[in-house]
């Protein structure tokens, strides 16, 4: 039996400048991993692609993983990365297989395509029209027909941030195996509903979306094969951004359909409930240093999100709102993580550790798309460390992937240790704090630019948490958001 493995994972936020060539696909390299570098790259970790490994290895299959690429959420996919990407898996699997088994994303939009999944899906269909295909996908998924029509097992991740990408892996490909030994038949209904779900209201371990997820593991428990709610993903501007429901259960059509409409109904009902409110940014720090301040007994630092300027959402990760507002509030103690400005962190590698350097910091990329110019701000500080930023997830989200920051260096302030980097990371793993020799625990404040996968690593060390609505292409504020090609009338865009 042989079965391909392949990796294609990207979330595109439309209304991003940060560019997304091949490049941005490679793990620190030129071109993204293939073959046994895949499989190196990946085995062993609590990823989609590491749990299709394990699972064909233990079904005494032969592996070809002709590509694992995946990037940091950011601008239109360019065509030459896609066709890249999509010929290598369609290459592999017009050789032959009895399965293929893909870790997608669901929110890939490209220069020509806004349904990127579906039309790798499409081409592999056109390529073989029965081999069964098995497909994870992320819970922020802006589910298109084509993927429903083109794969046999769809499974989306359950948690919001994403702890159980290993488990999404396995249930997709038990899935397949089942199919494979004649042991089960996979039936599929899908469906949406005119919602856009504020990403700041869709962390699976708040209501509703705690409800939601909860009702797609009884239904496994209750024997579907997978039950999956995706929350979907507003900054991008294509038809079906959105909620959206997937249920594929063993050879019950009718089952499928009537447990998926219920999921939507579900969330249908509690459209109020994922509406974010935003508070003012003066308001927010405020409330940080009376929290910081409170005799509670409480340890550990106040968590300030930078939510609108998360990368994993496609934020340029250079905006200064946040920093600069702390900074000009006189916030002692704190760490920032982090600023994306490879030409700052040049400047301080050409100081040397220990020099006080003043630096035009951040506000180098412009948004054209929701009318902001970038705004550097001049700071100054002592440099405190460089390194290649390297690092490896502890977990549990992502754990043993390895991040590649690029050389990376902190500045001291004196009130703030601002870590700046090269290569864009979010901060959902403690390892990215002791890679720069940061302690977050030990800090009055720690400003993430991050919405809710900060919660997997770094949740537990937090006093308290203020979100922060600085500026940025992840915006929270839908007026910011020019939607042109969304499906209209929509809630809470439109009276429904």
């Amino acid at each position: 039996m042989k079965i391909v493995i392949a990796q294609m994972k990207h979330e595109t936020n439309t209304y991003s400048p940060v560019p997304t060539p091949l490049a941005r696909f490679a793990l620190g390299g030129e071109v993204p991993p293939e073959g046994r570098e895949a499989y190196a790259a990946y085995k062993g970790t609590g990823s989609a692609i590491g749990a299709f490994i394990d699972l064909a290895e233990s079904a005494g299959a032969q592996i070809e993983i002709p590509i694992a690429a995946s990037a940091w959420p950011s601008g239109l996919v360019e065509n030459g990365a896609y066709e890249f990407i999509a010929q290598r898996i369609c290459d592999a699997v017009s050789k032959g297989c009895d399965a293929v088994l893909l870790d997608l994303h669901g929110a890939m939009v490209t220069q020509t395509y806004d349904d990127g999944e579906g039309e790798l899906l499409r081409r592999l269909r056109a390529i073989n029209k029965t081999v069964p295909i098995g497909v994870a996908l992320d819970m922020h998924t802006n589910f298109y027909p084509a993927i429903a029509e083109h794969a046999t097992a769809i499974a989306g991740y359950q948690t919001y941030p994403h702890i159980d990408m290993y488990e999404t892996g396995q249930r997709a490909g038990r899935a397949i195996l089942a199919l494979l030994a004649g042991k089960a038949r996979p039936a599929m209904a899908w469906g949406n509903r005119p919602m856009l779900p504020h990403v700041m209201r869709q962390g699976s371990d708040d209501s509703p979306n705690r409800e939601l997820q909860a009702r797609c593991r009884e239904m496994e428990r209750d024997g579907a094969l997978c039950a999956s709610v995706f929350v979907g993903f507003p900054n991008a501007d294509i038809a079906n951004a959105g909620l959206s429901a997937v249920v594929v259960t063993d050879g019950d059509a009718a089952l499928a359909r009537r447990w998926c409409d219920e999921l939507l109904e579900m969330a249908w009902k509690a459209r109020a409930d994922f509406v974010y409110r935003i508070e003012p940014l003066a308001e927010s720090l405020r409330r940080a240093s009376t929290l910081a301040d409170a005799n509670d007994g409480k340890s550990g630092p106040v968590m300030l999100l930078d939510h609108y300027d998360n990368c994993a959402s496609g934020g340029t990760m250079d905006t200064m709102t946040v920093l600069g507002a702390m900074l000009d509030a006189g916030l002692d103690d704190a760490a920032a993580f982090a600023i994306f400005d490879p030409q700052a962190v040049q400047q301080m590698i050409a100081a040397g550790v220990g020099s006080t350097v003043t630096l035009s910091l951040g506000g180098k990329l412009d948004m054209p798309a929701i009318g902001e110019k970038g705004r550097p701000r001049t700071v100054t500080g002592r440099v405190r460390l460089v390194c290649d930023g390297v690092f490896r997830n502890y977990g549990p989200m992502a754990r043993g992937e390895t991040n590649h920051m690029g050389p990376t260096a902190v500045l001291d302030t004196g009130k703030v240790e601002i870590v700046v980097i090269s290569n864009h990371v979010e901060p959902h793993d403690l390892a990215a704090f002791t890679a720069v020799g940061i302690d977050p625990a030990r800090k009055r404040y720690v400003m993430l630019k991050s919405r809710i996968h900060w919660r997997a690593g770094l949740r537990p060390l937090a006093r308290a948490v203020v979100e922060c609505a600085g500026t940025g292409v992840c915006t929270s504020d839908y007026g910011k958001l020019a939607f042109k090609k969304l499906r209209r009338p929509i809630y809470p865009l439109d009276r429904i």
